[in-house]
């Protein structure tokens, strides 16, 4: 049975007084643990004792191992925060609470609980990064337990830890606790195919074993003569990166297993490219697989160089190549700046990239819709696969492979990425959806008023791009259907003679009452989305002597520009342009969509909703380009499509496509999708058309 002594002895790197703190908090939590056991038959006790033991083992702090004894009592027994701040002060209370689930509210479905839940532990780990690594612990023990389990929680609770805290202990550089994560997964979700690839390594272990020693004896002696001192190890690769690599890479198991690998550790950062130069004099290095992260570190602070050779027989060989301290960041990551208290701070870099990383997600969680689109946002972060681009000042920036300008741009600043209108990549301007690789030194150019397009969503690949662009839409969306909202609800008070501004407060508070509002921006919002008449809102705004009477003046059309944005859309059946009579048309959930008067399609609505239908006229001044569709028929001329191309352009307007089918042996037609400014310019370029002779008819395309 283990006990709190077998954790004390860990403890020879902490004060003795410290150690004494730790053997109280967990006769504490023995205590609200009472009577309590796990699904094994164990009392529960045992649990936090372990995940303690595993926090032990990476030299973590009193603080982080009183919370991994004390993780469960909030949320498992009648012990409340207040008193684990009595008993153990603020840090303590506060992980705990981090790691601990929200129990009180009840969610819509166990994916919506979830991911709340680490919604919680995120904003946790923003103030306390050990929040994680408590977690990360549970989490281990838990799957090193999970045998008793049903087996579809089983694999329910192993394709979370995949998907999330795998790749959060990557992230974070702790490849140990990685690599036992994925292993344990592996087994819990595909029994069958870990007990074969383990059956496999083991046998392939027996049959490697003299070339290991051979290329080991080789590598050491190469070391010596060059007076080089280092330790040199082979390297395993676990379970699951062998399934991995087998299905990712559609290689069979003895392709993966063909490779040797070994990691060299020495003593400073000089010796290890002295080594390289060694090993590289040794065997034969094969192109373009060296990679120096020692110079570049990975994001969670890696470091160490990557070389393959061609050995004796043709064999590959991988080798690695770090320090003792980059060893430690490699194994343990961000854990390794507790190991080394006494330092000044060596895993700094490490610290200072989780802290950036974390205020990352800080800013997605904020700008998400809810907690289900967070989640996918930090899934999407946790995935990369990196290329490294230069700032045009020379500053290094990490990008996951496919990145963008654009995701370029936001990992800049957020202002950059909304303000961004093209981009320099190698001073060449690229389109913003070209793939960035490594290496490339990236400019971007803004422009004041610019705005992010919601076609980008189409091909940013970075979370943070994402959660702004989405972020900036649903906001001028927002905006923009409020703005309309409120037109709309004037014009409906003109009739009564009333308009938004002279409606006493408290009447506006009652009308909001009866729509179920807290706002008056959320009804104006609702009106200017269509979802609701503005009618009917405006006679609830009524004094209630009015409420009754019938609207007393005409109502005056509703002016728009055609520049509103995305709430005013111009139907694409037919086109209207200024200058054009329209009908407005409020479509649920769209906005107002404007039709040309004489379309089918609203003729059919005002017969069936003519209370959706509004009369609209166009600004005097409304600017900007729109579409209009012509269909052109011409006789068949040799150059005819060239000359009436070139004459659309001397009239400035813009082709934005064109198709051309034969009706017959001479006659074409010819679809054209143009751009104009309003009605007299198209008429100009309808009569610059007419000109020339193959044309035999002209006509405007409507439905």
């Amino acid at each position: 049975m283990q006990t709190v002594e077998t954790l004390i002895e860990k403890l020879h790197y902490l004060p003795p007084e410290v150690a004494e703190d730790v053997r109280r908090a967990y006769f504490f939590a023995e205590q609200a643990h009472e009577g309590q056991y796990r699904r094994s038959g164990d009392p529960y006790i045992v649990h936090p004792l372990a995940v303690s033991k595993i926090l032990a083992d990476m030299h973590m702090d009193a603080q982080s191992l009183q919370a991994a004894l004390l993780h469960d009592v909030i949320e498992d027994t009648h012990v409340s925060k207040e008193a684990l701040t009595d008993a153990f002060g603020t840090t303590v209370a506060e992980l705990v609470d981090g790691v601990s689930k929200i129990g009180a509210i009840k969610f819509e479905s166990k994916a919506e609980a979830q991911a709340e839940n680490f919604r919680k532990m995120v904003l946790a780990m923003t103030k306390d990064i050990r929040v994680v690594l408590v977690k990360l612990a549970d989490r281990l023990h838990n799957l090193r337990t999970l045998g008793v389990l049903h087996p579809q929680k089983r694999r329910r609770i192993a394709l979370e830890t995949l998907e999330i805290y795998a790749p959060i202990a990557l992230r974070l550089g702790m490849n140990n606790i990685r690599c036992e994560l994925e292993d344990l997964c592996f087994t819990h979700m595909y029994p069958m195919r870990a007990a074969r690839i383990k059956k496999a390594v083991k046998a392939s272990r027996g049959n490697r074993k003299d070339m290991v020693n051979k290329i080991h004896d080789a590598v050491v002696k190469r070391l010596e003569r060059d007076g080089l001192t280092a330790r040199v190890m082979g390297r395993e690769k676990h379970l699951y990166s062998i399934y991995n690599k087998m299905k990712t890479q559609r290689k069979s198991f003895n392709e993966i297993m063909d490779v040797y690998g070994y990691r060299i550790i020495v003593d400073s950062v000089d010796m290890c490219y002295r080594v390289l130069g060694a090993v590289h004099n040794l065997y034969k290095p094969v192109p373009g697989r060296f990679k120096d992260y020692i110079a570049i570190p990975k994001a969670n602070g890696y470091q160490s160089l990557h070389t393959t050779l061609i050995g004796m027989n043709g064999v590959p060989i991988e080798i690695q190549i770090r320090t003792e301290d980059m060893e430690a960041m490699a194994n343990n990551g961000i854990a390794a700046h507790w190991l080394y208290k006494s330092d000044p701070d060596p895993a700094g870099g490490a610290q200072n990239r989780a802290k950036e990383w974390l205020k990352g997600l800080l800013e997605m969680q904020q700008r998400a819709g809810n907690s289900l689109e967070f989640i996918e946002n930090v899934k999407i972060d946790l995935f990369p696969d990196e290329v490294y681009v230069f700032t045009p000042k020379g500053d290094i920036l990490e990008l996951p492979q496919g990145a963008t300008p654009v995701d370029f741009a936001y990992a800049v600043h957020t202002d950059v990425g909304n303000g961004c209108v093209a981009a320099r990549v190698d001073h060449r301007l690229v389109p913003l959806s070209t793939p960035i690789q490594s290496g490339q030194t990236i400019k971007i150019i803004t422009a004041p008023g610019a705005c992010p397009n919601p076609a980008w969503l189409s091909f940013v690949t970075t979370a943070k791009a994402r959660a702004n662009i989405r972020h900036f839409l649903k906001t001028q969306r927002r905006s923009e259907s409020v703005s309309l909202g409120r037109r709309l609800l004037d014009k409906a008070l003109n009739a009564f003679e009333l308009n938004l501004d002279i409606i006493p407060a408290e009447r506006i508070q009652q009308a909001l009452q009866v729509s179920g509002f807290k706002q008056l921006d959320d009804l104006l919002e609702d009106i200017g989305l269509g979802n609701q008449m503005a009618q009917i809102a405006a006679r609830r705004l009524l004094p209630q002597e009015d409420a009754s009477q019938a609207a007393k003046t005409k109502t005056t059309p509703l002016v728009i520009r055609g520049a509103e944005g995305m709430i005013i859309n111009l139907a694409k059946c037919c086109r209207p342009i200024p200058g054009d009579s329209v009908v407005g048309h409020l479509s649920s959930g769209r906005g107002m969509v404007i039709h040309r008067d004489n379309c089918k399609n609203i003729a059919t609505e005002m017969k069936e909703n003519p209370e959706k239908c509004l009369a609209v006229e166009w600004a005097s001044d409304a600017g900007g380009e729109y579409a209009v569709d012509l269909r052109v028929q011409m006789e068949n001329e040799r150059g005819a499509l060239a000359v009436l191309a070139s004459l659309i352009s001397q009239t400035d307007a813009n082709i934005e496509t064109i198709n051309l089918k034969e009706k017959d042996a001479h006659l074409s037609v010819v679809s054209l999708r143009i751009s104009v400014h309003d009605r007299k310019h198209l008429a100009k370029t309808l009569r610059r058309i007419r000109t020339l002779k193959a044309v035999t008819r002209i006509s405007r395309v409507r439905n």
